[in-house]
């Protein structure tokens, strides 16, 4: 703006004498002369002091012109500087996030996989516990041939042997013993064949406590719902001075199976 300024005020001393030769006809020396005549007549000292002080002014108002320029660039230059210094740390910060989004995409891929390999062992898991939870067993007497069992001068836990079902291998045809596996609501069931007048008595047994019995001259039969913890053991004895009667017909069967389990709390209310 200050060197416009500068300019403007060139280009007015120049306008001025060209007026002056124009309107007066008269050349450069002739005007020269006329200025230094009126001048030494009216006040010479005068008019040479504004005249160099009107010089001065332009010359050094012009000249103040250019120091604002030169300032004013190098403070677009250092601006420019800055923003490209900005544009630098943006640019590795935009990097920077591009990495970490890859870090990040891998972090989710990895834990979509173990996820998937959560969700298979826990299948497996439930699989496995759904297995657990199949129990069933049925057991007949004799294995092979026909015959009396009995009798004893005292109970005796018999031995079914035949065994039919056995999902789980809770029973055992060696001892005769059933055990639970779980705890939950199991489902026994006994029959008994006498045969040739003579009274059949059977009784299922828990832990060594009598339960039910099955009783006849001919053939019956019992069952009963038990409510067993881990480790309960449940069988059939034949009292004392009776007998049964078997053969391939499998006439007598120890047979059970679980109806659910049973969560901690659900035992403890009953």
């Amino acid at each position: 703006m200050k060197t416009l300024v500068c300019i403007l005020l060139l280009l007015e001393t120049f306008v001025f004498v060209v007026q002056q030769q124009v309107d007066g006809g008269l050349n450069e020396n002739e005007i020269s002369q006329q200025i230094s005549s009126e001048d030494g007549r009216q006040n010479p000292p005068q008019t040479d002091t504004l005249r160099a002080e009107a010089s001065t002014d332009r010359q050094q108002y012009c000249d103040l012109g250019i120091p604002d320029i030169h300032a004013a660039l190098r403070e677009l230059t250092a601006t420019v500087t800055e923003q490209r210094g900005n544009i630098r740390q943006l640019t590795a910060t935009v990097t920077e996030q591009k990495e970490n989004i890859r870090e990040l995409t891998a972090t989710v891929t990895e834990q979509k996989e173990n996820i998937g390999a959560l969700e298979t062992q826990l299948r497996d898991e439930m699989n496995k516990k759904n297995e657990d939870r199949e129990i069933a067993f049925s057991a007949g007497l004799m294995q092979s041939g026909s015959g009396y069992v009995g009798p004893f001068t005292t109970d005796i836990t018999l031995t079914y042997r035949n065994v039919i079902t056995n999902i789980g291998n809770a029973y055992n045809p060696i001892s005769g013993i059933f055990t639970a596996p779980l705890k939950g609501a199991y489902m026994f069931r006994v029959s008994a064949f006498g045969h040739g007048g003579t009274t059949a008595i059977l009784s299922i047994y828990k832990n060594g406590e009598h339960v039910v019995v099955a009783q006849d001259q001919v053939n019956s039969s019992n069952g009963v719902v038990l409510i067993l913890e881990v480790g309960d053991v449940v069988y059939v004895r034949l009292w004392s001075g009776t007998r049964i009667y078997d053969n391939q017909n499998n006439l007598n069967t120890f047979s059970g199976f679980l109806l659910f389990p049973l969560r901690e709390q659900e035992l403890c209310r009953m």
